[in-house]
């Protein structure tokens, strides 16, 4: 068959799932969805695969609440699949995934003539599922979108063929000899950026907090430094292997968010697959940095470990403990670098911390909050707020700030202080300038302008820059005025 007897009206278009409707793995979509609703999920799933792949895609469809409106579609293919229906031809969704998945699915898009998925002792995959589209379309009868191992071409030949993308003119088809023409779609190849980006390396911000003990004690020696630095990296590493289990247990919530859905997991710019497996290499990596520095920063990081994997299952779902956990983690930053360098965390510091880290993480629920208000949304989405919720975490996040300020103040007329400076009184010059800008941060998330994190905002704010520099210039002065 040569493309010029390609004919909607004569052969059926069969469309795959995975790597082709959706930029994404139904099997892993479910598995995530399953992890984010209950936290044993693993463990139910590595029993189910004991008894085959058909039972574990069965059970994890069960289990899972997926929402075929969430999916990340390749608007390509679903414009050939629309165009290919204007010229009179058919079209059927034959997947690997469970029957109950690609039924979900179809209805959802309402394109679709057939619709075939694995069950019934049938799994719809590899040579199964070449051997089911000609003993069900004939040999002749189809062309495909998707992975078949039958005769491959190029995916835009389809396009050609019947004249849907002009554009392409230029496609060549290649056969292997095949009797009919299967057309191969592949997955878009994701960039070097989107990794990154799904490392989230502006949070690495937070990390700075190890170099704080350094900084208090005023004990700047290259010693100090490196073993800081190797917390900084070890805290990075396990910090990113965390943030890439959020966005794969998040998949649901940040796809109906209005900046979130652009993550690299939610958009489909990387594979769930790649994701799956970064978690445990970035853990071990941060882990082994760790050890290099002391087993006491290896315990504390797999203590965060431990926690970051609670609220990603469970904790971030529980109304203020979600904030108390945040300023908790936001502080462990802090004992890593006490830990790394022997250098002990004061009373003062931590308390500080503590309050500081609440205020933000308020401020990071006070924005989703006015973020929800916004899209008239009643519950904020995997979170245990309401939008009436607003005025009360509003009120945690100014007066855990303004706490902060004063622990703060007290510091700076304490005799530690005394000792580490030799005039003290620029540190209130200090409070002054955090007192401005916790207050204007309030104030513009009440307004709507907030990031979904303040230290990011922060990151990009040539206030707080400004703010930074000013801290900076104090402290400075206070040490050797």
């Amino acid at each position: 068959m040569t493309i010029a007897n390609w004919n909607p009206a004569k052969i059926t278009l069969v469309v795959d799932l995975d790597d082709a409707l959706i930029r994404s793995d139904s099997l892993l979509e479910t598995f995530w969805s399953a992890c984010s609703a209950r936290w044993y999920t693993p463990l139910v799933a590595a029993s189910a695969l004991m008894r085959g792949p058909l039972a574990l895609k069965q059970r994890l469809a069960e289990m899972s609440n997926l929402d075929p409106a969430s999916l990340p579609y390749d608007e390509e293919v679903l414009g050939i699949i629309r165009r290919w229906r204007e010229h009179g031809g058919r079209i059927a969704l034959v997947t690997a995934a469970i029957q109950a998945t690609a039924d979900q699915v179809a209805a959802h898009l309402g394109l679709f003539d057939e619709v075939h998925g694995s069950g019934n002792g049938v799994n719809l995959k590899g040579s199964d599922k070449d051997r089911f589209l000609r003993e069900t379309f004939g040999a002749a009868g189809y062309t495909c979108i998707g992975d078949t191992t039958a005769g491959l071409s190029s995916w835009t030949a389809t396009a050609q063929a019947v004249s849907l993308d002009p554009g392409q003119a230029a496609a060549r088809a290649r056969f292997d000899g095949a009797e009919q023409p299967a057309v191969h779609r592949a997955a878009a190849t994701a960039k070097t950026r989107d990794y990154l980006r799904a490392l989230r390396p502006h949070q690495w911000l937070k990390n700075l907090l190890v170099f704080v003990p350094m900084l208090a004690a005023h004990q700047l020696t290259l010693p100090m430094m490196l073993q800081s630095l190797l917390a900084f990296v070890a805290f990075s590493l396990v910090a990113s292997s965390t943030y890439v289990l959020n966005d794969l247990l998040d998949l649901a919530a940040d796809r109906a968010h209005p900046r979130k859905r652009r993550r690299p997991f939610a958009s489909g710019a990387v594979k769930i697959s790649h994701g799956t497996w970064m978690v445990p290499v970035l853990g071990l990596l941060g882990g082994a940095v760790a050890l290099m520095s002391s087993p006491a920063l290896f315990a504390l990081l797999l203590g965060y470990s431990v926690l970051t994997t609670l609220y990603s299952l469970w904790l971030k779902r529980m109304v203020v403990i979600d904030i108390c956990l945040l300023a908790v983690l936001y502080t462990m930053r802090i004992l890593a670098g006490s830990v790394a360098t022997g250098i002990p965390a004061s009373v003062w510091l931590l308390a500080f911390s503590t309050f500081f880290f609440f205020s933000l993480a308020s401020i990071k629920r006070q924005a989703e909050l006015v973020d929800g208000i916004a899209s008239e949304t009643v519950q904020a989405r995997g979170r245990g707020y309401r939008t009436d919720d607003l005025p009360i975490v509003s009120n945690m996040a100014v007066s855990s700030g303004l706490v902060s300020v004063l622990v703060l103040a007290l510091y700076a007329n304490s005799e530690p202080v005394r000792l580490l400076y030799n005039t003290y009184e620029f540190l209130w010059g200090v409070c002054l300038v955090l007192l401005f800008w916790n207050s204007r941060i309030a104030i513009l998330t009440h307004r709507g302008q907030m990031h979904d994190d303040p230290l990011v905002f922060a990151a990009y704010d040539r206030v707080s820059y400004g703010c930074a520099a000013v801290i900076a210039a104090l402290a400075l002065a206070g040490t050797w005025w």
